[in-house]
């Protein structure tokens, strides 16, 4: 019996099977938990849900960017961008399941047993494992409930700049989808940056959000992807960055939560 925490999939089956295989992963006794981008840009999204949907069991997801665009585009009907290659997903009879599916599913867990928070793109500096639980399972009441279609609607206006209790629902749940599925690098004072995706920047004015003196500091497991030009690599132990870039000519890497034991699968893709 195992617990395995897996990087981004973004539509590569195969390196995620080639990947379960080496670990032995059994659904029938271990789990494994997905820190989102199950879809999106790789060759087969529909592979990567059918998997997942089959052992829903078996299988945690703490939802990405691209899963939540994925809900919008499918609630609002919008067709999805031809350079997502989701074509195949949107023509199966299944996508309804796994819209429902990937609905029930959060944007952060923390586990207990390994003193270990996942989610996506991170953990806001200003909030604490607890608190962000919280404001994970808002969001998720906003994109569970029947009214989803109008959060997914207003996911895409402007970022709040501040976190008020006198913002309205949409905007709440806009700021908190954006610090767990876009965050990467901040202000001194917490505020988002959207634009550098590199995994340096020579700006005073940015850091990486994890090297807020809070998130160093921290007395527990931190686990997310979303980063690939960080390349599986952060400054502190306590941090696990598991986007390694599959979908762009990388790998794929999972790790085995009791023991800290990576694995990884070389990408099949030529191109990057």
């Amino acid at each position: 019996m195992a617990d395995y925490a897996i990087g981004d999939l973004q539509g590569c089956f195969n390196e995620f099977s080639l990947l379960l295989k080496q670990v032995n992963f059994n659904p029938s006794k271990d789990h494994l938990y997905l820190v989102g981008d199950i879809v999106a840009r790789g060759p087969d999204s529909k592979a990567c849900l059918d998997y997942i949907y089959q052992y829903q069991d078996s299988v945690s997801v703490t939802l990405g960017n691209h899963d939540l665009h994925l809900i919008a585009c499918y609630l609002n009907n919008v067709a999805p961008n031809p350079k997502d290659k989701l074509t195949e997903l949107f023509n199966s009879s299944k996508l309804s399941r796994y819209i429902a599916f990937l609905r029930t599913q959060p944007l952060a867990l923390y586990l207990d047993q390994y003193s270990c928070f996942i989610s996506h793109a991170g953990l806001n500096p200003d909030w604490s494992c607890a608190h962000a639980i919280q404001q994970a399972q808002f969001a998720q009441h906003c994109y569970s409930q029947s009214n989803a279609r109008f959060y997914f609607k207003n996911m895409y206006q402007p970022h709040p700049l501040k976190w008020s209790e006198q913002l309205d629902d949409a905007a709440k749940f806009r700021y908190i989808v954006n610090y767990f599925t876009r965050m990467r690098f901040i202000t001194p004072d917490n505020l988002l940056d959207f634009n550098a995706k590199e995994a340096t920047i020579n700006s005073q004015a940015l850091i990486p959000w994890f090297a807020h003196p809070k998130i160093i500091n921290a007395q527990h497991d931190l686990i997310f992807g979303h980063w690939a030009a960080l390349k599986g690599k952060t400054p502190y132990k306590h941090l696990y960055a598991l986007d390694t870039g599959c979908v762009w000519g990388g790998s794929m890497t999972l790790v085995e939560l009791q023991t800290k034991q990576a694995f990884s699968e070389k990408s099949q893709l030529l191109s990057k």
